[in-house]
């Protein structure tokens, strides 16, 4: 079982521990490359002693993840690249510190692994659980400033850079931030640790979960599906199977690497094999915004031995996707490699064929994720940003369906989610309507899909698995 542990100050003794990393800042060539490049969605900190400061600290502060643990996560994701596994990535759009409780973690991780119940079920796969947890702090905005009845301030570029508050003090660019980042992220991760190693996880407790959720009446039509599971767990309890096993799971860590002074400060060079491994998560990815082959994000991820990933929008061009193997995955490397599509509904189908053609035919065996949120944002006509759920579903059925023309793997689901009942996403079966909003709205950046409506998408997934076996 791979945990998440808590961050401990490495001891002599402890460095022979497999996967542990060397103790400060990592030094090794070309890391520093980067800040010669074009860098695009970073902040003007406001005060240079503070930023000076802060990254000094944060380059001696123990690991948030350790490189043993990067390594087995990679080897999970290699098996669902080659249609062995299955990957589900969830969490908030955007963490923040406030919301960083126990109770609105444990509703989180509570709903991936219901999510990841049905989808095993579905798959006949294993499911590779990964939260957008434990460092999901910034954000890339649109525009650099926000005007509001004639005020102009700076953007919130996330809790890692600046508050959410509409005052000069709180829009402020903090350096001092990211020291708070990692340690809300160091708490997060001690608390999932728990939850996911302490009976949190068993098997049978999280399927009681999802027997309340099919027993809404809105929900009723995923009742078989929940007594199929039910009747597999019975009968794996009849042949006596060992429940003791079934009582923990894996959790990964991941997060956009967009900040990139925090991210290099948490590089560290691991002890078994002297390579850097960005100690900040397991699993990375690069945005939209940010995949500019000649810029600053590519060129430090293409240095790290984490797994990576990548977003993929309708105007990415075949081309533009085999630079960035070249880039990010020269030596081909199983698990390495994620391409996470987010088209739109009306795209996927006419966008997302040709791309996958090209990689396929290249010989790159990349893992190909949907990520049906980002292309499907609208605003409602009371003026808040959202999604349909319809549109969000029809985006996954749309990768499903292209995948199974192609004869190649649709291999993991990458949604903003919450455990939480807000109301940000229109529709679903127990529908979520505008006026919703004006109570339910929470989200300080992207709409969310809430509990009710992440489950019934996993509900929904587990079909689709089904009929592609």
């Amino acid at each position: 079982m791979t945990e998440l542990n808590a961050p401990v100050a490495p001891t002599p003794a402890a460095m022979s521990v497999p996967g542990m990393s060397l103790p400060g800042a990592a030094v090794y060539p070309g890391l520093d490359d980067w800040r010669e490049l074009p860098i695009a969605q970073q902040p003007t900190w406001a005060d240079p002693e503070v930023f000076s400061a802060s990254v000094k600290e944060l380059s001696s502060l123990p690991p948030l993840v350790f490189a043993g643990e990067v390594d087995v996560l990679r080897s999970r994701l290699a098996k669902a690249a080659q249609g062995k596994a299955f990957l589900l990535q969830g969490g908030d759009c955007a963490e923040t510190f406030e919301a960083a409780t126990a109770d609105r973690i444990s509703s989180r991780v509570k709903t991936i692994l219901q999510m990841a119940v049905v989808l095993t079920y579905g798959a006949q796969l294993p499911v590779i659980k990964m939260g957008r947890m434990a460092g999901q702090f910034a954000k890339p905005r649109s525009s650099n400033d926000e005007t509001r009845d004639g005020v102009t301030l700076p953007a919130y570029r996330g809790d890692i850079v600046n508050g959410f508050e509409f005052t000069p003090e709180s829009r402020r660019h903090d350096a001092s931030r990211m020291l708070k980042a990692y340690h809300t992220s160091a708490s997060t991760l001690n608390l999932i640790r728990a939850f996911t190693q302490g009976g949190f996880a068993d098997l049978r407790l999280v399927h009681e979960w999802n027997r309340g959720f099919t027993s809404n009446p809105a929900h009723s039509r995923y009742e078989k599906l929940a007594k199929d599971i039910d009747r597999a767990i019975k009968f794996m309890a009849s042949c006596g199977a060992d429940f003791e096993a079934l009582k923990t799971v894996e959790f990964f860590a991941s997060h956009e690497a967009l900040l990139l002074d925090y991210e290099r400060a948490l590089t560290r060079i691991d002890s078994r094999t002297g390579t850097p491994y960005d100690t900040s998560a397991h699993f990375l990815w690069i945005g939209e915004r940010t995949r500019d082959l000649e810029q600053a994000h590519v060129d430090f991820l293409s240095r790290v031995r984490n797994p990576i990933g990548v977003k993929l929008g309708p105007t990415t061009s075949p081309d533009d996707a085999l630079r960035l193997i070249e880039k990010l995955d020269p030596n081909r490397e199983p698990g390495r490699l994620t391409f996470i599509t987010r088209m739109g509904a009306t795209n996927i189908r006419e966008k997302l064929p040709n791309l996958v053609e090209k990689v396929t035919a290249s010989g790159a065996q990349v893992l190909w994720v949907t990520d049906p949120m980002h292309g499907n944002t609208v605003t409602s006509p009371n003026g808040y940003k959202t999604r349909n759920f319809d549109d969000v579903i029809d985006e996954v059925r749309g990768f499903f369906e292209v995948h199974q023309a192609l004869g190649t793997f649709p291999g993991g689901l990458h949604v903003e989610m919450t455990g939480d009942d807000v109301a940000e996403c229109l529709g679903g079966a127990d529908p979520i309507d505008q006026e919703a909003f004006l109570t339910g709205y929470e989200s300080v950046c992207d709409p969310r899909l809430n509990h009710k409506q992440s489950l019934e998408m996993a509900f929904l997934v587990a079909g689709a698995l089904s009929q592609s076996k």
